[in-house]
């Protein structure tokens, strides 16, 4: 096992690169975070002797989402989005093995990955609606490309907590661990992706699931009916709407 930083490992196991993240309470995405995941995402990419990369969080749950202590701070380290780029630029595939949530940037970092796993308990969502937000790191974008429309406006304008099984349904999850073995669960996932010679599944380029939506108003006006009553005098639930709209409409980075 090596170092990364203080708060990530990498350890090497039967080929695949298991980057884990230690950081309390919540594994937020401070600046030793994602120094950590970077840098270590990094590493595995230039290590010969690893095919896969797995990453996985210790203590309670995966990454929970921001850093709020670093809001008004001056950045530090790399971004978020250059993070991202990382893992989903891989020419390895990468597997965001998770327990506890993932949460808004913790979601939009899993999302980022090639696969995803989670043990039964797990819960997914983008909830910066409630606090009057938009998800700020893609999420409103590769969502609607891994769960269709209809599901990610649902996700999106409630911010709910999905269940790993429901997650599993939409596609959100690729697979489910046993709960007490997620990280051999996902090393051995992480092996079957690579004998099976599976793609690297990039969501950002992923189309099937909004290609029926592209041009259906009709789906976006009955939504915001269905919702108009909950969500009266709040802005955030219709913004999280014009992303969605965007995302079946434009490609990723225009979107």
């Amino acid at each position: 096992m090596s170092t990364i930083n203080e708060v990530t490992n990498l350890e090497v196991t039967d080929s695949v690169a298991v980057i884990t993240l230690n950081s309390p309470p919540v594994n937020a995405l401070s600046a030793n975070v994602r120094e950590g995941l970077n840098n270590g995402v990094e590493a595995a990419i230039k290590d010969d002797a690893v095919n896969s990369i797995v990453i996985i969080c210790d203590g309670r749950t995966f990454i929970a989402g921001a850093d709020i202590t670093e809001f008004g701070q001056a950045p530090k380290g790399p971004s978020l989005y250059d993070v991202q780029d990382m893992i989903e630029n891989s020419p390895k595939p990468v597997i965001a093995a998770i327990h506890g949530t993932a949460l808004g940037g913790g979601l939009e970092v899993a999302l980022t990955c090639h696969y995803r796993i989670a043990v039964p308990s797990a819960k997914c969502g983008l909830p910066e609606v409630n606090l009057g937000l938009l998800p700020g790191a893609g999420g409103t974008q590769r969502l609607p490309r891994i769960v269709g429309a209809h599901k990610a406006l649902i996700m999106m304008t409630s911010g709910e907590h999905v269940p790993a099984k429901q997650c599993l349904e939409m596609g959100l999850v690729d697979e489910l661990a046993n709960e007490e073995d997620l990280k051999k669960d996902a090393t051995n996932f992480a092996n079957k992706i690579v004998s099976e010679g599976r793609p690297l599944v990039k969501v950002r380029d992923a189309e099937d699931k909004i290609a029926s939506d592209k041009g259906n108003e009709e789906l976006f006006s009955e939504f915001r009916k269905s919702i108009a009553r909950k969500t009266r005098g709040f802005l955030a639930p219709e913004y999280n709407i014009q992303c969605v709209e965007a995302a079946v409409t434009y490609p990723l980075k225009k979107a």
